[in-house]
């Protein structure tokens, strides 16, 4: 008899028969659609990425009680980005009180520019619609309200956009 066969290290630290197989699938299928929706929905590819593996992890954490995982997951990404969202708006009313601060030209897209200029629920009901694709009555869903509010938001985002884009 031989050696036993040298199995590398599971990622997380975790050993491998531990971790539940769909959610590994899950995570495989869903990281980069879910961080492209975080970095619509916040502006910043760092922040977004950071906030969808937190939301991997409270997936995990109720893996047994989720019904349905997408939808779940879907849910704690928007909800992570409204969070982060008011956070940073807290932040820059903090900011301006105590500072001048001087606009540089950071050559930044011209459409996240304008994204980050609209009140988070229209922004959130802009990527969703344009960028995810989703419905009105699934945008209703992850954004907990009625869908003729997403329409009034997809409407008023729009015409945002366009004050701001079109000279």
């Amino acid at each position: 008899m031989g050696e036993p066969a040298r199995r590398d290290p599971p990622a997380w630290g975790v050993q491998a028969d531990e971790l539940d197989c769909d959610f590994v699938g899950l995570y495989r299928e869903c990281l980069t659609p879910m961080v492209r929706l975080a970095w619509g929905l916040t502006g910043s590819e760092n922040l977004a990425e950071d906030l969808v593996h937190d939301a991997f992890i409270r997936v995990h954490a109720h893996w047994d009680g989720i019904v349905s995982p997408r939808a779940y997951l879907y849910r704690t990404v928007v909800n992570a980005c409204r969070s982060a969202s008011r956070r940073a708006r807290r932040e820059r009313r903090v900011e301006e009180r105590h500072t001048l601060v001087e606009a540089t030209d950071l050559e930044a897209d011209e459409l996240f520019d304008a994204l980050a200029e609209l009140p988070y629920r229209q922004r959130a009901a802009l990527v969703l619609r344009y960028y995810e694709g989703l419905s009105h009555s699934e945008i209703a869903v992850l954004l907990n309200c009625r869908e003729g509010t997403v329409g009034s938001l997809v409407h008023r985002g729009l015409a945002q956009l366009r004050r701001v884009i079109e000279p």
